[in-house]
């Protein structure tokens, strides 16, 4: 009897080694849209110099032109983070040979992993679209929210519900989705016991958080990674903290700072997350910089700050990338946007 509990006992420890040795690690993916280097200095002045990319130990910058162009959109930029190929502006999840590449959300999931997508735009936007759709225009809503409907993404946050029920083809895509419950509001979200939800937070964009947008991005993260993580699989999760670049295009600095603390609330709630949960990668970065922003001057008292735009659009220059947990030393350096695919395929696949 002795000797038979003592081989169960190692064969307990052995299994428990042997799955601490195969598991996979989540990776959650952040997404400050349009946000620059300076974007991040203001924000951080802002919240009196203060923010939580300081506790990310490895640091990068990104170079983000586009196939055909010096300056990105969202759609290419999107594209190369998402899939790992440069393409043109405009277009998303298709190469410049007019071929449809696969997403690291799409990899993640045949290996097993639970997949979400939480954006403060559209969830059909250039960005959250680039890990699920395929399409030659960025504007192809309606086909980008039908390739929505027939993913595997698990769990998604966003607004446009427009695109899924007021359509041209007079389809009702929320109720062809029979595999996902949806909710309005993030309290029946938590409430769900569904393992596929779809929240659809307005009917078209969302209205930004000076004027009251809900869900906080935060607590939509924490929701999310709650259902994430209920089980035993790995997962992956994009997070867009979209309307930084909204602020951006209008040159409205109130706008911009207002943004990037809502995104920065999200993302310390992504560290806490990992910092309990050992084995999730978090990475920080944006896909290219909006209104060319700088601090021009300002005061130390209260860190008041005074800024200028030189452009409406975006710029070419590099952004940075901040990573956090395991294989976060694989992010630091400079390089080109679709290296952030190729870390990400090697985390998941080690």
């Amino acid at each position: 009897m002795k000797k038979s509990i003592i081989i169960l006992f190692n064969l307990f420890i052995s299994c428990n080694i042997f799955s601490q040795n195969t598991s996979q690690t989540n990776i959650i993916l952040m997404i400050g849209d349009g946000m620059g280097l300076t974007h991040i200095s203001a924000g951080m002045y802002s919240l009196n110099n203060n923010t939580a990319l300081e506790s990310f130990p490895f640091v990068g910058l990104v170079k983000t032109h586009s196939h055909n162009a010096l300056v990105t959109d969202s759609a290419a930029s999107g594209t190369a983070f998402a899939c790992g190929e440069k393409t043109l502006n405009g277009t998303i999840g298709i190469n410049p040979q007019n071929k449809k590449i696969k997403s690291i959300l799409k990899h993640s999931k045949e290996k097993g992993y639970k997949t979400g997508i939480i954006a403060t735009s559209t969830i059909v936007h250039a960005t959250p679209a680039s890990f699920y759709a395929n399409v030659l225009s960025r504007n192809q809503y309606e086909d980008i929210a039908l390739q929505l409907s027939q993913s595997d993404v698990d769990f998604f946050i966003g607004g446009g519900r427009d695109y899924f029920t007021r359509r041209k083809d007079k389809r009702n895509l929320i109720e062809e989705m029979s595999s996902h419950e949806f909710v309005y509001s993030l309290k029946k979200f938590t409430e769900s016991k569904s393992n596929k939800i779809g929240f659809l937070t307005s009917l078209g964009d969302p209205v930004p958080i000076n004027q009251g947008r809900k869900p906080k991005l935060s607590n939509a993260v924490e929701e999310v990674l709650s259902k994430l993580s209920s089980n035993q699989e790995p997962f992956f999760l994009v997070v867009e903290g979209s309307q930084i670049d909204w602020g951006g295009h209008k040159n409205d600095i109130n706008y911009v700072i207002s943004e990037f603390k809502d995104f920065d609330e999200a993302i310390k709630s992504a560290i806490n997350f990992s910092s309990k949960n050992k084995n999730t990668l978090v990475i920080v970065t944006s896909d290219h910089e909006t209104g060319g922003l700088a601090i021009t001057g300002g005061k130390i008292k209260r860190f008041q700050i005074k800024t200028k735009f030189n452009t409406i659009g975006h710029s070419a220059t590099m952004v940075p990338i901040f990573s956090y947990g395991p294989n976060s030393e694989l992010f630091s350096g400079v390089y080109d946007n679709t290296e952030i695919f190729d870390k990400m395929l090697s985390t998941i696949n080690n």
